[in-house]
């Protein structure tokens, strides 16, 4: 990769047709290290003509990755796995540096990665079509899945790396081609996939990695002709407006969105596991997870209980340096994250919530640098809240108390967003009801989050359409084409 000074911080070059190249522009786009403000790198502020110039070189490409054997797809894809699990600290400590996420949850990160690549492959030749009888002699109708051609993924900045890979793995085991844009607040792990692509031996033109802001190669992207589908990670509004955007050419859209999850704690539920459940999944990359619980609904009969242990137990977490292994909150990613942690929870205490923990900054000298925010507890919500609306994405946790399972699930489901939710509850009763009323895409009951590659993750209401992982999400990078085949 070609890397320059500037500022004694790196420079980085956009990965289009198997190659490392310099926008069209001289115009780049820093970023932070969000632990201690310092510019980390930079990368090219890529325009129109950029992304044109990559949807081309896929374009050129398509026809020969979509003929190549299903056998050699999975055997590059899966040496690409193995060269991103070889590279584990190194992409691990870059992980760090630009989000700002423990090194720990890094490394998890790069493992994640390589098994987003790795697990689809895997099912390169398992891929399925149907054979029908016809309504007519001498004839077979059969349906063949195909690939759609040129895709963009478009990942989000909190698992820049996994999101990435989480689109890549699919697009390209089924015999797409791909132009990735990574978020512009943490793209350096993502265009170090590059060096990798070409060491692995993935065809030039199949795999592109590109830089730039949305409204400009973002846009031209997704508006492109050329571009036939469009995977996309981030927030509800820019996920309504790609899906605007891609109306004209009616490019297929899959995205994954904003969420809002419920955290119901029923009078019957394990309230210890409860509690280490809500602690990690509140918490874990300083709450930037879009399936983290962001409203608890806790039955009255144990409110008490849960609330005393909760406090005591996330009262035990270390924030600090990413770096060190005893750290479980790093930064906010930048300084508008920060802000907009604060006017949330300023906004709820306005609307009449209860501040128990937290709620601030943090002082000391370690935290003059950096983007920081204390795991904050506060009680005395109610649903109409901005804290129990808006997507919060941090380690905030509203406290509601309930009297009963329809009270909390009534709350629940009133919500714009429908990714995930959490339920705790003994009586498999209310597990089997809450199949068909809670109105989310994935569900974790009696357990912390964490989704596996074999399930499904979807999205309901404005949390996205589409849906990823298993063999679902590998079918959504698939369209039908169907033969009626006379031989008379």
């Amino acid at each position: 990769m070609n890397e320059q000074s500037v500022d004694n911080a790196p420079k980085y070059s956009m990965f289009i047709d198997g190659e490392f190249r310099e926008s069209v522009t001289s115009r780049m786009i820093a970023v932070e290290n969000p632990t201690t403000e310092e510019i980390y790198g930079y990368v090219p502020n890529g325009n129109e003509q950029d992304a044109q110039i990559a949807l081309e070189a896929a374009e050129a490409a398509k026809a020969s990755w979509a003929a190549t054997p299903a056998v050699e797809r999975e055997k590059i894809l899966m040496g690409f796995a193995d060269l991103i699990r070889k590279n584990r600290e190194y992409l691990a400590g870059i992980l760090t540096a630009e989000m700002g996420k423990t090194y720990l949850l890094a490394l998890g990160e790069v493992d994640v990665s390589a098994d987003f690549i790795s697990f689809p492959a895997q099912a390169a030749r398992r891929i399925e079509g149907d054979i029908y009888p016809s309504d007519l002699q001498n004839e077979h109708i059969m349906i063949h899945k195909v690939p759609y051609g040129v895709t963009v993924g478009i990942a989000a900045w909190n698992f820049p790396l996994a999101l990435a890979c989480r689109k890549i793995g699919p697009a390209l085991t089924t015999g797409n081609v791909m132009v990735v844009k990574p978020p512009s607040v943490t793209p350096i792990a993502v265009l170090e996939l590059g060096k990798l692509a070409m060491k692995a031996g993935i065809p030039r033109g199949v795999l592109n990695l590109v830089t730039g802001s949305g409204r400009t190669m973002g846009n031209e992207l997704v508006t492109n002709p050329i571009t036939r589908l469009v995977s996309m990670t981030g927030s509800t509004d820019t996920g309504q407006q790609i899906y605007e955007t891609c109306a004209p050419n009616l490019t297929a859209v899959r995205l994954e969105l904003g969420g809002k999850a419920p955290f119901i704690l029923l009078e019957d539920g394990d309230v210890d596991k409860a509690v280490d459940a809500a602690v990690i999944s509140r918490h874990l990359n300083s709450g930037q997870v879009c399936t983290c619980p962001e409203r608890f609904y806790i039955h009255d009969a144990v409110y008490d209980e849960f609330l005393e242990k909760y406090k005591a137990e996330v009262s035990k977490l270390k924030m600090g340096d990413p770096m060190n292994e005893d750290v479980f909150i790093g930064p906010k990613v930048s300084r508008s994250e920060l802000e907009h942690m604060e006017a949330i929870v300023a906004k709820s205490v306005e609307q009449g919530a209860t501040v128990e923990m937290g709620g601030k900054r943090p002082e000391g000298a370690e935290f003059e640098k950096g983007h920081w925010y204390e795991a904050t507890i506060l009680t005395d919500v109610t649903n109409d809240m901005d804290i129990m609306r808006k997507e919060a994405f941090g380690v905030v946790s509203p406290i509601c108390k309930v009297s009963s399972y329809e009270e909390a699930l009534t709350l629940a489901n009133d919500s714009d967003y429908g990714l995930a939710a959490f339920l705790f509850t003994n009586d498999m009763r209310k597990i089997q009801r809450a199949v068909s009323e809670l109105e989310f895409g994935e569900i974790y009951v009696n357990r912390p989050m964490g989704e596996q590659r074999q399930g499904f993750h979807n999205g309901y209401k404005k949390s996205g359409i589409g849906g990823e992982d298993g063999k679902y999400g590998l079918e959504n990078y698939l369209e039908k084409k169907t033969f009626y085949v006379n031989f008379n």
